[in-house]
């Protein structure tokens, strides 16, 4: 006969684990968390206008923000307009961002894009996610922080490194960072998506890492998942 008293206690066991594994539940816990650790975010990018920011996002691909912030804070005081740019021709804008990674990408994508801004925009950084995307070493990603940090819009800007703490979190199955993004848009409601996205990557760096946390010991990983043993294995995007 089995054990009333084992059974029920299992029940039990298992009824709580089934609540920690509801997605719902565990983005109300980690916005709680986030909340309280960040009640107030600055932006890791350092930028004089909406221009620089486009080009500081641009040149954060496969780079620190710290490196781009050392490297920029020696241009933008005199360079931080589309035409500034324009005049000063590719090989010179390399010789400013040579110490970034891919600068000579970097570079083509930066005059290429001021000659499009100055030419069909007036001078203009666009308003709209189409006509961001379209200008060159632009993707959605640079498109979203541009429209969340610079014009205000709700966006959700998704790189690699929110890509990983989502899957680790439950938050996604890791599939894309097309998925995540969808997912977090579904589970966080729209007025937190600005904040949120960079609270994250605070978090991240601070507390969950990728060498170091293994979504074994940071908070956030403890409160959603306090019987995992162990380390979480995420797709890279």
């Amino acid at each position: 006969m089995v054990d009333e008293k084992k059974t029920r206690s299992l029940f039990y066991e298992r009824s709580f684990e089934f609540q920690i594994m509801d997605e719902v539940q565990r983005a109300k816990l980690i916005l709680k968390i986030l909340n309280k650790t960040y009640p107030n975010i600055s932006v890791p990018l350092k930028s004089r206008n909406i221009f620089t920011l486009l080009i500081s996002v641009l040149l954060s691909a496969q780079c620190t923000d710290v490196n781009v912030n050392n490297v920029t804070r020696n241009i933008y005081p005199k360079y931080y307009k589309p035409n500034h740019f324009l005049k000063l021709g590719r090989k010179k804008i390399e010789k400013l961002i040579k110490k970034i990674g891919i600068f000579r990408i970097k570079a083509k994508s930066i005059y290429n894009l001021s000659k499009i801004l100055v030419e069909k925009y007036n001078g203009k950084v666009p308003k709209t996610f189409k006509e961001l995307e379209e200008l060159p070493g632009v993707g959605h990603k640079t498109a979203s922080v541009v429209m969340s940090q610079g014009f205000g819009y709700p966006a959700f800007p998704v790189d690699t490194h929110i890509h990983r703490l989502a899957q680790r979190w439950g938050l996604t199955n890791g599939k894309n960072v097309t998925q995540t993004e969808y997912d977090l848009k579904r589970l966080f409601s729209k007025k937190n998506w600005n904040k949120l996205h960079l609270q994250i990557i605070y978090y991240g760096r601070e507390y969950c890492k990728a060498r170091d946390c293994y979504g074994l010991t940071c908070k956030i990983c403890t409160t959603c998942y306090p019987k995992r043993k162990k380390p979480i294995k995420t797709k890279k995007a």
